[in-house]
């Protein structure tokens, strides 16, 4: 055991080195930048995502671009209406990284002439412009409805295309210019949508719930700490380990160049409320420590022996729920996985390096030695440890009962993801998104990609284009995509412009010489360079895209059926390979590794934790009955989610494992309080009163504190971290019931102790 005179001799030392790494890290705190990377959340290491990238070097990036609707209450074939949307778009086609803009006003109807020449008219002909006669010629053209205008006339949309990946300041910039543009005109309602503004939109929130969290974090830890602790110092000496805790996570992020991504907004909130867990457990040792102890280094050296093991512990095995959210196979969701356990194993290091030293420099209150009495907690630990002990029976039965309630409510957890689900309806992103979305035949990206494996025929093969034209039939019918662009589309818009525009004819051509013909148009487009947004530099690989309503993945993944066994029983004898691909497409894909992934990161946490307490405690019947106890707090937030619908997506997922890490805490504490008092020769039954009796206190004050810093997560725009903080508090809630009840029963009746050794002392 370390001397006073030894720990003595190095606390400046500590100090000096405390203090200027907490100066260094913080000001790295200021390199972290924020993230928000839709792409990021595609799964790692899969073939599809491999087959999407290849996919997009081929064609153009299908999310570098905005849609602005436009709305007017009393319809918008009105001419003064019309030229303000013509003015607005030539003013959006001026601003910076701006490629081109696409609206009703500067778009003509092409007509193609037997001669091979070609004529083009306006949509819209503000010289000779007609309401009624314009509005039947732009509700004609099919390619028109749900993409520039809306089906009931009530809006139209500008489509907007910029530079691709535009960085965050560029983004930035490009949203203020076109709002000051916007902002020029009186326009009833104007709603924007696309990757570029989510991106902004995010990132603001982002800033404003970081600042939130980490302010009223600090105040929730102030007053928990008043009230624990009553005076100044308790106040002040904890904070600091806190705070300085917070600063070298987000500081080691600054040095290791880690973004804050959507899920680590919640770090502040998080941090503060696990490092307070292990700060409180143990000040309020060395508090009871000073009532008994004439000498300050004595009771911090009783607060360290006492305390330090089971919070190591209780650290170790938060830390493992954290990484164990590794295996989840999205990157934002490792990262703060990483960063969560790492950032709990520093607030471990800091709280038994420093407050020992804080404690020596600036010893407790005066209060504390001069009531030598025991805490007000235990009349009340006293009369709940008695009626545990007493009402055995009826506790294991309410237990199974809880539990058989619980596993039938998790049966009905349903896997499901919504593009933008993470919002709450009230945020305008969401209302604008909602608006695209019911009235532009939906927001979410579809695409398939057709591959021609018959190297004798090729995109422009007429029997592979008929093939194409069934497709897309099933898909606008029965799969209910609204064709957005394709070689079929564009051969079908060719043969309507060679007969005067007749809509009859929006049809693939019936001959081998038009189909021929209009190749030839097709390839003359925007000179030459429109084709290749449709078909690769093979001619073999053509693409089928489209958008549709935000319906959720469990509708999207039975349709994604249904559409397979269509596209095996009109393939062509095999001539043609599809594959579904697109963001929208891999995103939904991770909620198929979300089951397999969180079984298998939550049942290694499970083991490896069940390993530390097995192998510290030596005891098969302990390790059991810690992971019992530890399991019914997750089988209860799992039946909540089922019965209440709540579902099961990447923000959700990490609940189960986060919340094991945590919950395991105070059965820790309470054992290896146990435990030392068993090996300083108490009988079972006194043993357990006084692990009662002891840990009672600071397992209720840490659950306490911890659910008031979770809560504070309800406060955010993000139904994810909304979902959190709500079921992590009642998952903790649980685990802290289930520790003051069901575990001292388990422990009574089925553990058997060795023989008792020679006290300690």
């Amino acid at each position: 055991m370390v001397g006073e005179s030894t720990f003595r001799k190095y606390i400046w030392v500590a100090m000096i080195c405390f203090i200027a790494l907490t100066a260094f890290l913080g000001y790295r705190v200021t390199s972290v930048r924020l993230d928000y990377d839709f792409e990021k959340f595609f799964p790692l290491n899969d073939e599809e995502t491999n087959f999407f990238m290849d996919f997009r070097d081929k064609f153009k990036s299908e999310n570098d671009f905005l849609l602005i609707a436009v709305e007017r209450e009393n319809g918008v074939f009105d001419k003064s209406f019309l030229k303000d949307i013509d003015k607005l778009t030539t003013e959006f086609e001026k601003v910076d990284n701006v490629n081109f803009v696409n609206s009703i006003t500067n778009q003509e109807e092409f007509f193609l002439f037997q001669t091979g020449s070609t004529s083009s008219k306006p949509y819209i002909d503000f010289d000779d412009f007609d309401s009624k006669r314009d509005s039947t010629r732009v509700f004609k053209n099919n390619e028109l409805i749900n993409t520039l205008i809306s089906e009931n006339g009530g809006s139209l949309c500008i489509f907007l295309r910029h530079e691709d990946y535009l960085s965050k300041k560029k983004s930035d910039q490009l949203i203020v210019d076109l709002n000051k543009i916007i902002e020029k005109y009186n326009f009833d309602k104007v709603r924007i949508g696309g990757r570029t503004v989510q991106q902004k939109y995010y990132i603001d929130k982002m800033q404003v719930e970081m600042i939130f969290f980490v302010g009223m974090s600090a105040c929730l830890i102030i007053v928990f700490l008043v009230i624990a602790f009553r005076s100044l110092w308790g106040v002040l000496i904890p904070q600091l380990i806190i705070v300085s805790s917070l600063v070298w996570v987000v500081g080691g992020m600054g040095v290791f160049g880690t973004p804050v991504n959507i899920i680590l907004t919640m770090l502040p909130t998080i941090m503060f409320v696990v490092s307070m867990s292990d700060v409180i457990h143990l000040v309020s040792r060395y508090l009871d420590a000073l009532r008994v102890e004439e000498k300050t280094f004595d009771a911090i050296m009783i607060a360290v022996r006492e305390v330090g093991l089971a919070t190591l512990l209780t650290s170790v095995t938060t830390a493992i729920g954290f990484f164990s959210l590794y295996f989840v196979q999205i990157e934002p969701i490792q990262i703060f996985g990483l960063v969560m356990g790492s950032g709990v194993i520093l607030a471990f290091i800091l709280t038994f390096l420093m407050l020992p030293v804080m404690f020596y420099l600036f010893p407790g209150p005066s209060y504390v030695r001069k009531s030598k009495k025991g805490h007000f907690w235990q009349k009340y630990l006293n009369k709940g440890f008695a009626f545990v002990i007493r009402k055995k029976n009826p506790i294991f039965i309410i237990t199974g009962i809880v539990v058989a309630i619980s596993v039938v409510g998790m049966m009905q957890i349903k896997t499901n993801n919504f593009l933008l689900d993470d919002l709450r309806q009230s945020e305008s992103l969401k209302q604008d998104f909602n608006f695209l979305d019911t009235e532009y035949g939906g927001v979410r990206p579809f695409e398939l990609v057709a591959t021609v494996n018959d190297t004798s025929r090729n995109v422009w093969d007429r029997e592979v284009l008929q093939t194409l034209d069934s497709v897309e039939g099933y898909l606008a019918s029965t799969y209910g995509i609204t064709i957005k662009n394709s070689l079929v589309t564009t051969y079908k818009v060719v043969n309507r412009s060679a007969h005067a525009g007749n809509k009859e004819y929006y049809t693939l051509p019936t001959s081998a010489r038009k189909f021929k013909s209009y190749r030839r148009n097709i390839r003359m487009v925007d000179k030459g360079e429109f084709v290749y947004t449709l078909i690769d530099t093979t001619q073999q690989v053509t693409r089928i895209s489209g958008t549709i309503p935000d319906i959720g993945n469990i509708r999207i993944t039975e349709k994604n059926k249904d559409l397979q066994r269509f596209l095996k029983e009109n393939d062509l004898g095999g001539v043609i390979d599809y594959q579904l691909t697109g963001t929208a497409h891999l995103v939904d894909k991770n909620l198929k590794y979300l089951s397999v992934s969180l079984i298998r990161g939550l049942g290694i946490s499970i083991l490896i934790v069940a390993f530390i307490i097995g192998l510290i405690y030596r005891s098969t019947t302990i390790l059991v009955i810690s992971v019992i106890t530890n399991l019914i707090p997750l089988l209860f937030i799992a039946g909540i989610m089922g019965f209440v619908g709540i579902e099961l997506k990447t923000s959700t997922s990490i609940i189960f494992t986060i919340a094991f890490g945590i919950a395991v805490d105070d059965t820790i504490h309470f054992l290896g309080k146990f435990k030392y008092e068993l090996l300083s020769g108490k009988g079972k039954l006194y043993a357990l009163k006084r692990s009662y009796m002891t840990t009672g206190k600071a397992m209720i004050l840490t659950t306490l504190i911890l659910c008031s810093g979770f809560l504070l997560l309800v406060f955010s725009s993000f139904l994810g971290t909304f979902y959190l903080g709500v079921l992590l508090c009642i998952t903790l809630l649980v685990a802290l019931i289930a520790d003051l009840t069901i575990l001292p029963v388990l422990l009574l009746v089925f553990y058997r102790p060795k023989a008792k050794k020679k006290s300690l002392n």
